[in-house]
């Protein structure tokens, strides 16, 4: 066979004592075979049809013929259990005849060659074939076909047995379940309840009004047949349509008008009736209807003939509480999006295995007729909410995610990531030939260190000896340094050489006007450290902030500005220096200059002064980013720094500062110095600073561990720098740096990007899932596709990094979009359902 079949069409005619099996299937294949009917099994069936009318003699949904009269001593119960053994006994012997053999394993056959055929992801899918019976006697039809046990050859495929009847006229209408209407529709008609109770049907079909519209039909008191029928007729044919069709209360089957629902007391309405009426509805999309009542074969027989898709009913009586269980639980599944064989099969298997001590035998009632051409109706997600329903993730999915989550949540995650990301940048920079080339850097960072130290004979630099800061201003006065930031604490006495510093500097602003910045950090009650009046005041010089910020001892972040001006927070030590810059080399009129005598505070001074000569506030000056965000600072709150810029060591230490020992400064000429600096007139901004490893208020405190990405580019000197130190200094002239030129680099949260990730993974795996029969070549190739974009998204967060100073983060967002597809690929039945 080169071909599985997935549909079976079995014709049983029984002739006099004999009945013929025709199976058909595929492109006119057929097999034919016949064998005797048993007697016996009509005596059986009679015998469990009597007890089983006896056991649910009152509360029927339907006219039942008296059986006999009922004796209460009897046990109906056991007697019903005991004839439904019976008849199924002779039913399965009869069906395992060696004449059906054939037909049997050829059926199981072609549903194990189905499942063989799957492609290997799919290999968790239980495969389905449909078997269309067809009688041509009500003899057979009242026989219980969907317990025939054909799967004893194939228990790794599920096999459904649906009707159909032997004559079908009309065709159906080509639904392909497109939505139509925002909602599917629900007629509901209650019939006569003459000793029913309707209430627990109105109330599962209600159930389904928040993904279908509802409405009933039914009696009212004082209401003619005339007017009742009329109603009902216009019900069905409104022009709105109906999806589905349902009806709840007596009927019964007739020979020749297609069965009979009663509609009031002592008022029928026979299917021939209204068959043009549903024939318009069908034209306007109905397509399934269920009849919970009584010996419905007579009506499933005529709304398929007139081109129904399926139609569900009961072929024997059924009690009134039996059919509501069966409605309930029937309409669950449907509510669930699954078929209508599905929530049929799941009814009876309900009644089977949860109610057969209550309601033994109910289980073998219900049947599904179905026209051969019409696809098996099912209820479409109708509002938003179940649209994205299929976005939800699944357990696996959901676990995956939290752990993605709960890892890009961790500060030490982050800082590793940041790191490494920014190393990353520092290599594509070279590589790419985007190195940020200066040739006069604008920082010139004098560093203190240990060679310093013991040239200068200093026992012990904690506190440091401040006639050698003296020393070193003086010698920066030479070559004419306007801008001097000063990375000490000055706030305690050294009685001997605090006048000397005090005079340098003096002289310093009175000879060239020089701008100084002096370091204050906050102390442990709450204040700022002062520099001591003696030697500042603050009617001439400035002080900022030297607070560095980033993820324990690891500096990673700017020090950026408060969100409003307050006079009680210091400014950053890096801004000041730049807002010094500005004024004094980037305007060409109108400078202002400290002054020794001057009464007036210096901070204000330059505020009013830029206020005057730029219309802008003094926290302009630099980009909109380097000012505190609303969000960075809730983040902090949730130990985030969300969109807090960070600072891009990727840009080399050359471009940004030149760095000169204080011995060098100090044992050198003015040529010297400037040859040594590469300056061609003078520095912009000097940065005086600790660089041996007690620097600090606490021994150490001003060294930190060294970013990769400055690692990454001393190994590129020649000969590559070994030394592993990395000092303060440094990275305030890394933030003078991002002040002057704007360099913020906003970092996007990776906890923003997984999210974003989750939706583009979940929207390819429900793409890949609904293209589940697509060749598996085009799979691939689809997968390769995406692995390019990965790879090239990685590419682009690399340029946009450098071209618009936005990090977008690409581990953990790729890691959570590939385990979406990862995911789909062990398992893909479960990429849209728990």
């Amino acid at each position: 066979m080169t071909q599985t079949a997935t549909r079976f069409y079995l014709k049983i005619q029984q002739v006099e004592k004999l009945c013929l099996f025709e199976l058909a299937w595929g492109m006119g294949q057929q097999l034919t075979v016949s064998l005797p009917y048993p007697e016996s099994l009509t005596i059986s069936y009679q015998d469990w049809q009597r007890n089983y009318l006896n056991f649910y003699h009152k509360a029927l949904r339907g006219r039942v013929v008296n059986t006999g009269k009922l004796t209460r001593q009897v046990d109906w119960h056991q007697k019903l259990v005991q004839a439904e053994a019976k008849l199924l006994c002779e039913f399965h012997r009869w069906l395992r005849h060696e004449e059906l053999y054939d037909i049997r394993a050829f059926i199981a056959q072609a549903a194990k060659q189905k499942t063989e055929t799957l492609p290997s992801q799919h290999k968790t899918h239980v495969s389905t074939v449909d078997i269309f019976i067809t009688c041509n006697s009500q003899e057979l039809c009242r026989l219980p076909w969907e317990a025939w046990e054909i799967t004893e050859f194939a228990a790794c495929s599920k096999i459904r047995i649906a009707r159909q009847p032997i004559n079908i006229r009309n065709t159906t209408v080509n639904y392909k379940f497109e939505r139509r209407r925002s909602k599917a529709r629900v007629l509901a008609i209650l019939g006569d309840d003459t000793g029913l109770n309707f209430q627990a049907d109105k109330d599962a079909v209600k159930s389904l009004s928040p993904i279908a519209e509802v409405e009933f039909v039914g009696w009212q008191p004082q209401e003619s047949q005339a007017e009742l029928k009329e109603k009902i007729v216009k019900a069905i044919t409104d022009e709105r349509g109906w999806d589905i069709l349902f009806f709840a209360g007596h009927s019964n089957e007739t020979l020749n008008t297609g069965g009979e629902i009663a509609i009031a007391p002592g008022t029928t309405l026979s299917i021939t009736e209204i068959s043009q009426p549903l024939t318009i509805a069908k034209q306007r999309g109905l397509q399934f209807a269920i009849f919970n009542s009584c010996c419905g074969l007579s009506i499933a027989n005529a709304l398929i003939d007139l081109g129904l898709s399926q139609v569900a009913v009961m072929r024997e009586a059924i009690h009134n509480k039996v059919a509501q269980e069966f409605l309930v639980r029937f309409l669950q599944s449907l509510a669930e999006y699954k078929d209508v064989h599905e929530s049929l099969l799941s009814a009876c298997q309900f009644l089977k295995l949860e109610k057969n001590l209550t309601y033994p035998s109910t289980y073998l009632i219900p049947s599904l007729f179905r026209h051969p051409e019409a696809p098996l109706f099912c209820l479409q997600p109708s509002s938003l909410k179940h649209k994205l329903k299929r976005w939800l993730p699944t357990k696996r999915e959901a676990m995956a995610l939290s752990a993605l989550i709960l890892c890009s949540w961790q500060l030490s995650t982050q800082r590793f990531l940041i790191e490494k990301r920014v190393l990353v940048q520092a290599m594509y920079r070279q590589y790419s030939n985007q190195v940020e080339k200066q040739n006069s850097p604008p920082v010139l960072l004098v560093e203190i260190d240990e060679d310093s130290i013991k040239k200068a004979k200093i026992s012990d630099p904690v506190p440091m000896d401040r006639s050698y800061m003296a020393k070193i201003i003086e010698q920066l006065t030479t070559i004419n340094a306007k801008i001097i930031g000063i990375d000490y604490l000055l706030d305690r006495y050294q009685p001997e050489n605090d006048k000397k510093l005090a005079q340098i500097l003096r002289s310093s602003i009175e000879k060239q006007n020089t701008w100084f910045v002096f370091a204050t950090s906050q102390n442990h009650a709450g204040g700022w450290f002062e520099p001591l009046p003696e030697l500042a005041s603050p009617k001439w010089r400035l002080q900022g902030n030297v607070r560095l910020v980033g993820y324990g001892r690891y500096v990673t972040h700017v020090t950026l500005l408060p969100s409003q001006d307050s006079s009680k927070t210091p400014l950053p030590f890096g801004y000041l220096l730049a807002v010094a810059h500005l004024l004094n080399f980037e305007q060409s009129d109108n400078l202002l200059q400290p002054q020794i005598s001057s009464s007036t505070n210096w901070l204000s001074q330059v505020k009013n002064h830029i206020a005057e000569t730029t219309n802008k506030h003094f926290f302009d000056l630099s980009s909109s980013s380097s000012r505190l965000k609303s969000l960075t600072k809730f983040s902090y709150r949730l130990r985030q720094m969300w969109l807090h810029p960070i600072i891009d060591f990727s840009i080399p230490p050359e471009a940004i500062f030149v760095r000169l020992a204080a011995w060098q400064l100090l044992e050198s000429s003015e040529s010297e110095l400037l040859a040594k600096t590469t300056l061609e007139k003078r520095p912009s901004i000097v940065i005086i600073a600790a660089g041996y490893k007690d620097a600090g208020l606490t021994p150490g405190e001003d060294n930190f561990p060294l970013p990769p990405a400055v690692s990454y580019w001393r190994s590129q000197k020649n000969p590559p720098d070994q030394s592993r130190a990395f000092t303060g200094g440094e990275v305030h002239a890394y933030l003078v740096h991002h002040f002057l030129k704007q360099r913020l680099v906003i970092p996007i949260p990776n906890l923003w990007l997984i999210g974003v990730a989750a939706v583009l993974g979940k929207g390819v795996v429900l793409m890949l899932d609904n293209s589940s029969n697509s060749k598996t070549q085009k799979k691939e190739i689809i997968l390769l596709l995406l692995f390019l974009l990965t790879l090239i998204y990685g590419l682009v967060s690399l340029q946009i990094y450098i071209s618009a100073a936005i990090l977008l983060p690409w581990l953990l967002p790729s890691l959570t979009f590939w385990i979406y597809i990862f995911l789909y690929l062990i398992n893909p039945k479960s990429s849209w359902g728990n």
